[in-house]
């Protein structure tokens, strides 16, 4: 499906029906990184009771970029018109990985009052790559004849961040986040997103705390985000679960696939329960 957003087609993809839950994807993938774990989970949930909306950001995935975007506060403004088109003054879940759980943490500060729950998938935490406390990469398993068989450029994909490198963990990688990787135009976001990457409002600090449910979940191996420099923003979110899971990388949600799904379900359970 597509949408036009400020000239921009926007492609997205929903997926049931009910309350509505904005998923956004992080910097390279597409929408697939999202779907490819969260449709498991609601398949083994009641029909009916949640309506997933997947979308594209722009120079990701199928949807266009432009250089007129202006960097983050940009690319909020974008989602945030995607928003007010498909869920126009509805209440709804935001789940956002990476660089998504950045811009869900924007729009929880811009339009708090229609956020029922978030949920924050190895969210950046720190915007500037020198300033972050990162481990180093720990891989627990690899698979030498699986990798081995890659194609160079997948493997290199592969290896550079994920700690579990054995064939269940590239079967999911393949499936939910290299085809993205693959479509993601890389020089635009350079240009647009890095020379701002940062709100030029604050969010650390929220004028009026975020009083519903959140789950923040982080790799304790992630060596993209890390997940030391996140505690701060935890008085920000006072129904917030902080999560660290042990072999854990930047794709936590593959890496833990059990325990994901295990949290992401108490998770909505405190949401119903609030409801």
């Amino acid at each position: 499906m597509q949408i036009t957003i400020k000239n921009i087609p926007i492609h997205y993809e929903i997926m049931g029906v009910g309350r509505p839950i904005l998923m956004i994807h992080g910097w390279g993938p597409d929408y697939r990184l999202m779907s490819g774990c969260f449709e498991p989970i609601f398949d083994s949930l009641p029909p009916g009771e949640w309506k997933r909306v997947y979308l594209d950001l722009p120079g990701m995935g199928v949807t266009p970029g432009v250089d007129w975007i202006d960097g983050s506060d940009g690319m909020l403004e974008i989602v945030l018109g995607f928003m007010d088109a498909l869920l126009p003054g509805e209440h709804f879940l935001l789940a956002g990985e990476s660089y998504g759980g950045y811009l869900a943490r924007g729009i929880v500060a811009k339009r708090w009052q229609q956020v029922d729950g978030l949920l924050l998938i190895c969210p950046v935490g720190e915007t500037e790559q020198e300033r972050r406390t990162l481990p180093e990469l720990h891989v627990f398993e690899k698979d030498e004849v699986l990798l081995a068989g890659l194609q160079e450029e997948d493997r290199m994909s592969f290896t550079g961040i994920n700690v579990l490198q054995n064939r269940r963990l590239w079967e999911r990688f393949n499936a939910d986040i290299l085809p993205g990787l693959k479509l993601a135009d890389y020089p635009l976001w350079d240009r647009i997103i890095l020379p701002k990457y940062r709100f030029t409002f604050p969010i650390e600090r929220l004028e009026t705390p975020f009083e519903k449910p959140a789950l923040i979940l982080l790799g304790r191996q992630d060596n993209a985000v890390g997940y030391r420099d996140h505690w701060k923003l935890i008085e920000a979110y006072p129904r917030a679960s902080f999560v660290v899971l042990d072999k854990a990388g930047h794709n936590l949600q593959i890496d833990q696939d059990v325990l994901f799904e295990a949290l992401v379900k108490e998770w909505l359970v405190r949401v119903t329960s609030d409801s």
